[in-house]
């Protein structure tokens, strides 16, 4: 393997012990290789800025800046790089604050040998990495996140999505067109977009349209 196909790995967490383990079992796989180790959030995004790794492994719970707030900081510093989070810790909220910061990935640090080089690899090649009994809270995490759509507003949503005015959704449902508008702001605000088309397409990949 060239080292163009080589992924270039950053491990940043608080205990060297812990490093050091995950230093080894990443180095043992071929084509993946460690290229630097940091012991702080700061260190961090300052060894991601020099390096531009190609994954972090970021510990959620370091001194000084937290995994969190550092992965922002990485992804501005580093854009290129993939961060994925290792942790102890599997809280709703935690997992939550990890992804809307931007992280690839979430793991365990119980993972094996083979779950750590896989979820490398995948983060590497662009998809989303959780250790799968992971998944289920953060789909619990996101359900408490959004406040759940009306059935009108759902009703109006999926006329939007077949290209009806405000208007002629208005003659459809017998309200007026002022009562249609009030119906896609209160869904923009729960889907957190902006407008009709992103409205419909959250929805859709939500499968509240199905």
């Amino acid at each position: 393997m060239t080292d163009h196909n080589v992924i270039r790995v950053l491990l940043a967490d608080d205990h060297p012990v812990v490093r050091e383990g995950l230093c080894a079992m990443l180095e043992s796989a071929e084509g993946i290789t460690v290229v630097g180790q940091a012991g702080s959030g700061e260190e961090a995004v300052a060894l991601a800025s020099h390096l531009t790794p190609d994954i972090v492994l970021l510990d959620l719970r370091m001194g000084g800046m937290d995994g969190v707030d550092a992965t922002g900081h990485i992804l501005h510093a580093s854009p290129r790089s993939k961060v994925v989070i290792v942790t102890t810790y599997e809280s709703d909220a935690d997992i939550l604050r990890a992804v809307e910061a931007g992280a690839a990935g979430y793991l365990l640090k119980g993972s094996s040998r083979m779950e750590l080089i896989n979820a490398v690899q995948a983060a590497a090649r662009g998809e989303t990495v959780l250790t799968p009994s992971l998944a289920s809270k953060l789909f619990r995490a996101r359900a408490v996140e959004t406040p759940p759509l009306s059935d009108r507003e759902i009703e109006v949503l999926r006329l939007v999505s077949q290209g009806l005015t405000n208007a002629e959704i208005g003659r459809k449902l017998f309200i007026g067109e002022a009562t249609v508008k009030t119906h896609l702001l209160r869904a923009y605000r729960k889907l957190d977009v902006s407008d009709r088309t992103a409205a419909v397409i959250t929805a859709l990949e939500r499968g509240l349209l199905s």
